[in-house]
């Protein structure tokens, strides 16, 4: 067992990611002495230094003196100078997993899990639990939109979590309820075939005894929930809390959720796109399965600010509109651009860098048709994430893969950012949109861009 008592010092490392910053500030929270380190500094390490958290910048043996236990992201490697510290003084060291997962058993836990849309929807029901009063713990994957971790502890009963599949830890969280937005193929590995991701979220369901919400609209979530007791949210008649399109914004979608035939009132989303309708009228389902009243909870997403690389609005240039989404699986690149093709926007204009060596050699044939919404794509060189390169798996396939599916698509393969950035500048006009697509570096390319456009003023 992990001990978390508020004597525990616990340090962590690569504190300045999403996952573990937030593990830091519940930890904080808990009121262990909490003190993390990370290569670089950022505007997270600056939040946790403003909440009472011991940063580093850089890593060193010294740090983990007097640690009673160390916590690694993934991203941090055995040969760190830290993990090794820890290993020769005795120090227990965990994952991540292991620290949310004691975290968990501390509160009735509530996990939303998928492929596509966790992030959103649980800083969502994190968001109206908030509104309403309901004082919820959470932990949410991500930085949220007005630049805040995305973590709180609170004295409430309920603690809200995002439940990653990506490595198969979510499994051994302790879940009480659940939300399944999506399920679809996704960090497959040998040992990690598809019928074993799917038998994952099938156990992760099952696991939901005191209540489990499903997207009725995704095949993948139904299977896995099937034979489990669930309440589904969708758009078709079987989903007993029902979304239905009422007006669509350029940065946000109105409509009214019912459940089994009583509207509950309108919802406006703060963000665009019948996906994010979805998350939504996810999030408002598992808030009534928890006793909020509807009409409250309706009423409260109008507030709800977003997340950081989610739709995330990142400024204009020259009359060119820049937006930067997390989308990197050939179902999310196609409804971020069919989100951003009902804006109202000249042109749509795409910039997608493929994510993981490993999963581009997998999925690089299911882009061909991701693209057919935009109007100008370029595809860069993959982003590796840490991984080996794999022979002949680069952005190319991608690239091909689209080319020869849609011989009319204006799409190029342009592998270096810096070179993207100066066609951007040649290409973007007035009235553009200008869509950055994927998880990895490239969210730094909407500042050169607009800074480029604006020096020819």
């Amino acid at each position: 067992m992990v001990d978390l008592s508020p004597t525990t010092r616990v340090h962590l490392l690569g504190v300045g990611g999403a996952g573990m910053s937030a593990i830091a500030v519940v930890l904080h929270g808990l009121g262990c002495r909490v003190s993390g380190s990370d290569s670089v500094d950022s505007p997270v390490l600056h939040r946790l230094r403003e909440v009472g958290v011991e940063v580093f910048v850089g890593h060193d043996a010294a740090q983990v003196s007097g640690a009673d236990l160390v916590a690694r992201s993934t991203a941090v490697g055995d040969d760190n100078p830290e993990v090794v510290a820890a290993a020769q003084a005795g120090i227990p060291l965990y994952r991540r997993a292991q620290i949310l997962t004691a975290i968990t058993a501390l509160r009735s836990t509530v996990a939303v899990a998928g492929t596509h849309g966790k992030t959103t929807t649980a800083a969502m029901l994190s968001h109206v639990l908030l509104a309403v009063g309901a004082d919820p713990s959470y932990v949410v994957g991500a930085v949220m939109a007005d630049g805040s971790i995305g973590a709180r502890w609170s004295q409430s009963p309920w603690f809200v979590v995002e439940a990653d599949e990506s490595d198969g830890t979510f499994g051994e969280l302790s879940v009480n309820r659940a939300v399944l937005t999506s399920v679809e193929p996704d960090h497959l590995r040998r040992d990690r075939p598809v019928n074993e991701l799917e038998a994952e979220f099938a156990r992760f369901c099952a696991g939901a005894a005191d209540g489990l919400v499903v997207c009725a609209n995704d095949p993948g979530a139904m299977k896995a929930s099937e034979g489990c007791p669930r309440v589904l949210y969708g758009t078709g008649p079987e989903a007993d809390y029902r979304w239905r399109l009422l007006r669509r914004h350029r940065h946000s979608i109105d409509g009214e959720v019912s459940f089994r035939g009583d509207v509950l009132g309108p919802v406006t989303v703060s963000m665009p796109g019948d996906h994010n309708a979805l998350n939504a009228t996810g999030a408002l389902a598992m808030a009534c399965q928890l006793g909020i009243d509807g009409t409250d909870a309706a009423a409260a997403l109008a507030d709800f600010g977003g997340v950081t690389r989610r739709f995330e609005s990142r400024g204009e240039a020259a009359g060119v509109e820049f937006i930067d989404d997390y989308a990197h699986l050939p179902t999310e690149v196609a409804c971020s651009l069919k989100t951003a093709s009902e804006g109202g926007w000249d042109r749509v204009v795409c910039v997608f860098q493929p994510h993981r060596y490993t999963r581009t050699s997998q999925l690089w044939s299911e882009f061909a048709h991701s693209f057919q919404a935009a109007d100008v794509v370029i595809i860069t060189d993959i982003y590796s994430a840490g991984e080996m390169p794999i022979p002949d798996v680069s952005g190319e396939l991608v690239w091909r893969a689209v080319a020869e599916a849609h011989p009319e698509c204006d799409v190029a393969y342009v592998p270096r950012l810096d070179d993207v950035a100066t066609r951007l500048a040649e290409v973007l006009r007035s009235q553009d949109l200008c869509l950055t697509l994927g998880a990895g570096d490239l969210t730094k390319l909407p500042d050169q861009v607009i800074s480029m456009l604006a020096g020819r003023r």
